[in-house]
C-alpha cells in the first residue's frame, strides 16, 4: 500500500508547509463564485458552519496573543471574513427567495433558537446589531483610531530611545534593526485596525439592511407569486430571514469582541487569560468584600437566597484559599518565562537561578566597537537619563552633525564603564585601542582663558584634552565670576563630547570603512544612478572610491557633495586608477568648500608660498606608483626643508593667522604627507584649487640658503 511519502516524495513536509499559502486565492475564489452561482443548501449549511468556525477561531487566537501587533494579519482577516459572510448572505438570501428554504442551520435558528416566533426572532436580531453596532464597534473603531493616533506620534521618541540604547551598547545593530522594524509595525498594525474596524460597522449595517430585503422580498414573492396568505408568507419568509440575520450576526458579533479585545489589550508577559487570572482573581481584599456584600443581599426582601448564598459562599472559600496558590502562580509565570527565553522547556524540579547560561558564540568574541568611551565609576551617572544624564543624546547628535556637516556616517558609539580607570577617568578607543584619555570634574565648570586675561581663577589648574591649553576647574559659584572677565567656560559633559567629537573627525578617515562606502553608494543609486552605473565597476572598484574619500576626510574635507566627487574622479577615471592623483582631482570639485574653510574675515587667504628652486627640487622628488604619490629627499635637504617651515609657521601663528600652504597641484598631495607628521595643523592646497574670486595674500615665502639647494635628491 502506497504511503504519503510514496506519493509526495521525501520532502512532502517542505511540499505540504510551502502549499499551505494556497488557501488564500482559493477562499477569494470561493467567495467570488457564492456571489455568482447558485448554492445548494447543504453547501450552505457547510458555509455557515465554517464562518462560525473562523471566527471563534480569531477570538481564541487573540485570547492567547501576549502583543497585540503579534497578529499582524488580522485587518486582512478582519476583511476576508467580512466578505466571506457577506457572500453568504447573498447566497442565502437566493434559496430563500427562490425555494423558500436555505438549509438546516438557517431554519434552526428560524425554528429553535426563538421557538418559531417571528416577532421575537425580529426583536432579539434587532437587540443583536445594536449591540454590535453601538457598543462593541463604535467603541473599538475608536479605541483603534486613538491607538494608531497615539503609535504614530510616539515613533519619533521610541525611534531616539533604540538609537541611546544602540550608542550606549545595551542593544547591537540586529537587536535595533528588530526593534525598529517592531515600532514600524505597530504603527502599521494600528493604522490597518483603525480602517478594518470601518468593515466591522459596515457589516453590521448591511446585516440589517439584507434582512430588510429579504423579508420585503419574501413577503411579495409568497403573495404574488406563491399565491400564499399574507400571514403565511410573512410567517415563513419572516422566520427565515430572521434565522438568516442571526446565523450572519452572530459571528460578526463574534468578530466584532475579538477586534475589541484586540485594541483594548496592552503589552502583556502572558496571554489574556493568565494576565487578567493574576490582576483579578488574586486581589484578596477585593474578593472578601465581594462576599460579603453578596452575603447581605441574600437579605434583601424580594432577592432570591439560594443563588446570592452560593455566591457568597464561593468567593468566600476562594478569597481563602488563593492566598495559598498565589506563589506558586507567580512561580509557574517565572518558570514559563524562563523556559521561553531558554528556547526549551525546562526540566521538572529545576529551579531558574540554577539554569547554565547560555554559550556565547565565539565569532563574537572577534568582534570589535569602531568607536568606543569608556568611563571610570564616578562618570557612569552622565550616560543615564534617570539621573539626568545626556552624554547618549549627545553622542547621538555628534553622529547627526558629522552625517550633515561632513557625509560620514559614524557607526555607533558604545558607552560603557571600566572600574580599571579613576573615578574621573575617560578614555577614546577606536577599533578596541585607545586613541586618547581625559579627565573631567562632573558638577564643575572647565574655564578656558580665551582672552588672554590675566585674571586668576580659584579652582583646579588642568589642561583642555583637545588642544592642551591651560584650563580651570570651578564651581558653580565662580562661574559667573569667570564668564565676567572673559572666560570660555563649559560643563563637564562638553568637555567630554567635544574631546569625542575631534578625536572622531581626526581620525574620520580611518573610521570610514569599505562597507559605509558602498552603502553611501547604494543610497546614491537611486538619484544618480548615471555616474554609478559609468563608474563602477568599468573603471574603478569600490576600493578605489574607499582610498579617495579617505583622502578627502584626512585632510578635514567633507564628503558629502559625493556625486560632484564622483562626477570630477569620473573624468580622470578612464586614464588613471591612482586614487591619490583622482583625490586631487576630486578636491577641485571642493574648490569652493576649500577657499571658504581658509578665508579670512577680510576676504583674503593668506598663505605661506615655497621658492621655485625648493618646489623644483621637491617635484624632482616625487615617485608615483601605480596606487599612490611619495616624496623621496635626501635626509639632509629633509630637514633642513622642516626647519624652513617651522619657522615661517611659527611667524604665521604668532601674527594671528592659521598656516596655510600654497603650492604646484602636481606636488601638492606628496608635499602634505611628509609635513602632516611634524606640522599637523598646516594645511596644503594647490592654486587650482583656489576659486579665481578669492584673492590670495602672501604672508611669507619659505625658502632655504642657497648652500642647501641643490643636491635635494636622495640618492
Amino acid at each position: 500500500m502506497m504511503n504519503i511519502e510514496q506519493l509526495l516524495g521525501k520532502d512532502y513536509r517542505k511540499k505540504l508547509i510551502y502549499g499551505l499559502d494556497i488557501w488564500l486565492p482559493l477562499a477569494l475564489f470561493g467567495i467570488v463564485m457564492f456571489l455568482i452561482l447558485p448554492m445548494p443548501a447543504f453547501l450552505l449549511d457547510g458555509a455557515l458552519a465554517l464562518s462560525i468556525a473562523l471566527s471563534l477561531l480569531m477570538l481564541l487566537v487573540i485570547l492567547y496573543l501576549k502583543d497585540s501587533a503579534d497578529f499582524t494579519g488580522f485587518p486582512t482577516m478582519l476583511l476576508m471574513a467580512t466578505l466571506f459572510r457577506l457572500s453568504l448572505n447573498v447566497a442565502s438570501t437566493r434559496l430563500i427567495l427562490l425555494d423558500a428554504y436555505a438549509g438546516n442551520i438557517i431554519e434552526a435558528f428560524g425554528n429553535f433558537v426563538v421557538r418559531g416566533n417571528f416577532i421575537v426572532g425580529l426583536v432579539v436580531f434587532i437587540i443583536l446589531v445594536l449591540v454590535n453596532f453601538i457598543v462593541i464597534t463604535k467603541g473599538a473603531g475608536r479605541i483603534a483610531e486613538v491607538a494608531a493616533r497615539f503609535t504614530l506620534d510616539a515613533m519619533p521618541g521610541k525611534q531616539m530611545a533604540i538609537d541611546a540604547e544602540l550608542n550606549a551598547g545595551v542593544i547591537d545593530e540586529l537587536q535595533a534593526r528588530e526593534k525598529r522594524q517592531k515600532v514600524e509595525g505597530e504603527a502599521d498594525f494600528y493604522g490597518a485596525m483603525d480602517g478594518a474596524s470601518k468593515f466591522v460597522r459596515g457589516d453590521a449595517i448591511a446585516g440589517i439592511l439584507i434582512t430588510i430585503i429579504n423579508v420585503i422580498g419574501g413577503f411579495g414573492i409568497g403573495i404574488f407569486q406563491k399565491q400564499m396568505s399574507a400571514m403565511d408568507a410573512l410567517e415563513l419568509y419572516t422566520l427565515l430571514s430572521i434565522g438568516d440575520g442571526l446565523v450572519s450576526q452572530i459571528p460578526a458579533l463574534i468578530t466584532s469582541a475579538a477586534t475589541g479585545i484586540l485594541v483594548t489589550r496592552s503589552t502583556a508577559k502572558n496571554n489574556l487569560g493568565r494576565e487578567l487570572t493574576g490582576q483579578l482573581f488574586f486581589s484578596f481584599k477585593a474578593i472578601w468584600i465581594l462576599a460579603a456584600m453578596l452575603g447581605a443581599m441574600m437579605f434583601i426582601p424580594g432577592f432570591p437566597f439560594l443563588p446570592f448564598f452560593t455566591l457568597a459562599v464561593l468567593f468566600g472559600l476562594a478569597a481563602w484559599y488563593l492566598p495559598k496558590l498565589k506563589d506558586s502562580f507567580q512561580s509557574v509565570l517565572e518558570e514559563d518565562a524562563t523556559s521561553k527565553k531558554a528556547g526549551f522547556p525546562q526540566a521538572k524540579g529545576a529551579k531558574a537561578d540554577t539554569a547554565a547560561p547560555a554559550e556565547q558564540p565565539i565569532e563574537q568574541l572577534l568582534k570589535l566597537d569602531p568607536i568606543q568611551v569608556e568611563l571610570g565609576f564616578g562618570l557612569v551617572h552622565l550616560a543615564d537619563e534617570s539621573k539626568n544624564g545626556d552624554l547618549l543624546a549627545r553622542i547621538t547628535g555628534i553622529r547627526k552633525n558629522f552625517a550633515r556637516d561632513m557625509g560620514l556616517i559614524v557607526p555607533p558609539i558604545k558607552v560603557k564603564d571600566n572600574l580599571q580607570l579613576q573615578a574621573n577617568d575617560y578614555r577614546l578607543l577606536l577599533k578596541g585601542e585607545e586613541r586618547t584619555k581625559g579627565q573631567i570634574q562632573p558638577g564643575q565648570w572647565m574655564a578656558m582663558n580665551a582672552t588672554d586675561s590675566k585674571e586668576i581663577l580659584k579652582g583646579i589648574p588642568t589642561k583642555e584634552p583637545v588642544y592642551q591649553l591651560p584650563a580651570t576647574w570651578i564651581t558653580a559659584v565662580e562661574k559667573k565670576n569667570a564668564e565676567l572677565k572673559g572666560f570660555t567656560v563649559v560643563d563637564a559633559t562638553t568637555v567630554l563630547v567635544t574631546h569625542l567629537s575631534e578625536t572622531v573627525k581626526r581620525n574620520a578617515a580611518e573610521i570610514l570603512s569599505r562597507q559605509d562606502v558602498q552603502h553611501l553608494l547604494d543610497h546614491l543609486q537611486d538619484t544618480h544612478s548615471a555616474v554609478i552605473n559609468e563608474l563602477i565597476p568599468a573603471h574603478l572598484t569600490v576600493g578605489h572610491i574607499h582610498r579617495i574619500l579617505q583622502n578627502l576626510l584626512a585632510e578635514g574635507l567633507s564628503i558629502r557633495n559625493l556625486p560632484e566627487i564622483l562626477e570630477r574622479i569620473s573624468d580622470m577615471a578612464p586614464h588613471t586608477k591612482n586614487p591619490d592623483e583622482l583625490s586631487e582631482q576630486a578636491r577641485q570639485a571642493l574648490s569652493n568648500a576649500i577657499a571658504k574653510q581658509w578665508k579670512g574675515e577680510d576676504g583674503y587667504i593668506h598663505t605661506l608660498s615655497l621658492d621655485p628652486e625648493i618646489e623644483r627640487a621637491i617635484s624632482e622628488g616625487i615617485r608615483k606608483s601605480a596606487t599612490e604619490v611619495a616624496l623621496v629627499l635626501e635626509p639632509n635637504f629633509a630637514w633642513k626643508l622642516v626647519d624652513a617651515f617651522s619657522v615661517a609657521i611659527q611667524k604665521m601663528t604668532a601674527s594671528g593667522f592659521h598656516p596655510v600652504l600654497v603650492c604646484g597641484p602636481q606636488i601638492r598631495i606628496a608635499l602634505y604627507r611628509f609635513l602632516k607628521s611634524t606640522f599637523s595643523d598646516l594645511a596644503v592646497i594647490g592654486f587650482t584649487e583656489i576659486p579665481n574670486s578669492i584673492p590670495l595674500k602672501n604672508f611669507a615665502v619659505v625658502n632655504m640658503p642657497d648652500a642647501e639647494k641643490g643636491s635635494s635628491l636622495a640618492t
